[in-house]
């Protein structure tokens, strides 16, 4: 456990800490989200949670992360998961370079390069195997018995789930371009994988779709599940039929912003 205090230790200003023989410095924020902060010195990166982030989703996102390592995909890896100053984090390599939701914004006239990349991305990982990862199937029955929707719709949501099918790809669960990283040499690493699980992927690409509807980006969405669909040879219904019970598991998080929005997906009528 290392502890940082406003006082200096062993001579050291309060932002360092020893990670083994080195000194990492804790003074650079790559992001910061309602409830961790990311660091990076080198070529490190310290997620650093706050206190009242459960401990058991940190260690299950450092556990995903190493086991989808096991995959050989290019991700970052976990070097270390510790305390600093009392807060747990978990240390990682970190990558150089640009993530696609920039490289989109930057060259808006590379659109369509840009997604066929980030379709050809997802396809890769959903053709890994990870068999000790959660599967996808159990934690979509539990946030729909997490969410506040009446009996009837969590009754109906339950029985599309279990009737759907049951696969064994890696999933992703947040795939979208802020998540992908390009290096300078054109070589892609997929960041976040907290939300990862084993399952089928048309509830992966039903997520991914949602992400961009909810970030107004209407036309990319459409773009976007139509190439995945006809790189996967998978129906469209099929992806649609995903779509009611991947909108309530997401609507769990309680952002006032997406509530309404996911819940007008919440519907079990078939989609088009």
């Amino acid at each position: 456990m290392y502890n940082i205090d406003s006082k200096s230790r062993n001579g050291l200003p309060a932002q360092y800490f020893p990670k083994g023989d080195t000194i990492m410095k804790l003074d650079k924020v790559l992001a910061e989200r309602k409830n961790k902060v990311i660091y990076r010195d080198g070529d490190l990166v310290a997620k650093v949670f706050d206190e009242t982030f459960p401990k058991s989703d940190i260690l299950n996102e450092a556990l995903n992360q190493a086991r989808v390592e096991e995959t050989g995909l290019n991700i970052p890896k976990i070097e270390e998961v510790t305390k600093i100053d009392g807060k747990w984090a978990i240390i990682s390599t970190y990558i150089e370079g640009k993530t696609l939701k920039e490289l989109m914004d930057e060259n808006p006239d590379k659109i369509d390069e840009y997604l066929n990349q980030f379709v050809d991305i997802q396809i890769n990982i959903l053709n890994q195997k990870a068999p000790l990862l959660n599967k996808l199937q159990d934690k979509m029955n539990r946030k729909i018995s997490e969410t506040d929707l009446d009996a009837t719709t969590r009754y109906e949501l339950h029985t599309r789930l279990n009737g759907m099918h049951k696969h064994s790809k890696v999933c992703h669960g947040d795939f979208n371009p802020s998540n992908v990283i390009i290096t300078p040499e054109g070589t892609p690493y997929v960041l976040d994988w907290s939300h990862a699980t084993q399952g089928n992927g048309a509830a992966d690409a039903a997520r991914t779709y949602l992400l961009f509807r909810l970030d107004k980006q209407d036309d990319i969405a459409e773009k976007y599940i139509k190439l995945f669909c006809e790189k996967t040879d998978t129906a469209r219904q099929y992806v649609n039929e995903w779509l009611p019970i991947v909108a309530a598991s997401q609507s769990v998080k309680g952002k006032p912003e997406e509530r309404e929005f996911l819940l007008s997906w919440v519907n079990v009528c078939d989609y088009q």
